[in-house]
């Protein structure tokens, strides 16, 4: 009697474990390496965001092949924290690791993601590198630091030589970098598109970030002689780079910057009307022509834009945007078309995703490379270029499909 009414009592008891394991078992969880202090961690936090958001609007929807989907974010703010940042995330039972905002923390991270047997998708970290080393299960949504390169060039080419009077034979270009995997990726693109392309290049100006000799750089640039100035930097060293050319008095007829200063709402902050007609190429901020998006994808970016500003009460920065876009193209596209969701199961849709552009909700469609040399790199990402035109007010002006304005300013007035 006494036992069997204490088998009546813990029945509940037993079946609401194993209902609480099977709500468990139910979901689906995506892990996320960022920064999260210091300057990194500001510029980090519109990627958790841009994430969060698609999470949450997924999980309205019904989640993936019925599961919630649960974002874990684990910090790593240097290189020697992004291994146990994968193993923390495997553990906590995430399939995909996303990151990692800078490409310094994300070459490591991928290569620690691979080798946990785990699929990893990069949003916005742009050094070749990160799917230049063939690793499997290795994937990136956003664009490369060659295409943003590579874009800088035919902008420069097709664009500005024309507001310049110049033809193309005639146009000098000079590319200053920061020389590291995310500089040398850009740069590199930069000089031989549009050496390829007839124009005159000067040789590459490399700096350090952390101890630029501006002296060094600035007499090089005055051999060169530039009619367009492309520059690969930093937050910082970008800022500091467009005070020196002011106090120096050096005139160009244009300055392209290129993803990481000044495509960065702190570049406008800091240098307010120093900054204006200043170029950005880079990933597409919020502000590109949405006309250009598929249906969905088109109520997918007015969604972003509508919960950034009733969440953050604050506009989507290219960070957003990108991470944004990569997490909806992950979960919206990629998972529900996997057969499983064990990191083999992503990995092999991932490999068969075939999407047009303007099919995600930047701009881009998504067919992964294969070949060794960029393995798991978006053919199909989306890259712009957009112009301070006012006191922190930009406007995208390339590619026309993406375009809300033309390229103004030209020459650079100061």
């Amino acid at each position: 009697m006494i036992r069997r009414g204490l088998v009546a009592l813990l029945l509940p008891v037993v079946l609401g474990a194993c209902n609480v394991q099977a709500a468990i078992s139910r979901e689906f969880v995506l892990g996320l390496v960022a920064p999260l202090t210091g300057e990194a961690g500001l510029g980090a936090r519109e990627d958790i965001r841009g994430a969060q958001v698609a999470v949450d609007e997924v999980n309205r929807q019904g989640g993936v092949q019925g599961h919630r989907v649960r974002l874990v974010t684990q910090a790593a703010d240097n290189r020697e924290a992004t291994g146990p940042a994968v193993q923390a995330l495997k553990a906590a039972g995430a399939t995909v690791v996303m990151g990692s905002y800078s490409s310094q923390l994300s070459m490591p991270t991928a290569a620690a993601t691979s080798a946990a047997g785990l699929v990893y998708w990069e949003a916005g970290a742009v050094a070749d590198e990160v799917t230049g080393q063939a690793l499997p299960g290795v994937f990136r949504v956003g664009a490369a630091g060659s295409n943003l390169g590579r874009g800088s060039a035919v902008f420069a080419t097709e664009q500005l030589a024309p507001r310049l009077h110049l033809a193309v034979s005639r146009l000098r270009v000079t590319v200053v970098e920061e020389h590291d995997p995310y500089g040398d990726s850009v740069a590199g693109a930069v000089a031989s598109e549009a050496a390829a392309r007839g124009a005159q290049v000067a040789p590459l100006v490399l700096y350090d970030a952390y101890r630029p000799d501006w002296n060094t750089v600035f007499a090089a640039i005055a051999t060169g002689r530039p009619d367009v100035l492309v520059l690969a930097s930093y937050i910082p060293d970008g800022v500091a780079f467009r005070r020196e050319m002011l106090s120096r008095g050096v005139r160009v007829g244009a300055l392209i910057g290129t993803t990481m200063a000044e495509c960065g709402p702190e570049f406008g902050a800091e240098l307010g009307n120093d900054a204006i007609g200043v170029f950005a190429s880079d990933r597409p901020t919020s502000g590109f022509n949405a006309g250009a998006l598929s249906p969905s994808a088109r109520v997918a970016y007015a969604h972003l834009v509508d919960q950034y500003h009733h969440r953050f009460r604050a506009t989507p920065g290219a960070e957003a945007v990108t991470s944004f876009a990569a997490a909806w193209a992950l979960l919206h596209h990629v998972v529900p078309a996997a057969r499983s969701l064990s990191p083999e199961g992503i990995d092999a849709a991932a490999q068969a995703a075939d999407l047009p552009n303007g099919a995600l909700p930047n701009g881009a469609g998504l067919s992964f490379s294969s070949a060794a040399a960029d393995r798991g790199q978006n053919l199909r990402s989306a890259s712009v270029v957009w112009q301070w035109q006012g006191y922190r007010h930009s406007v995208t002006v390339w590619p026309p499909v993406l375009a809300t304005g033309a390229p103004a300013l030209i020459p650079l007035p100061r």
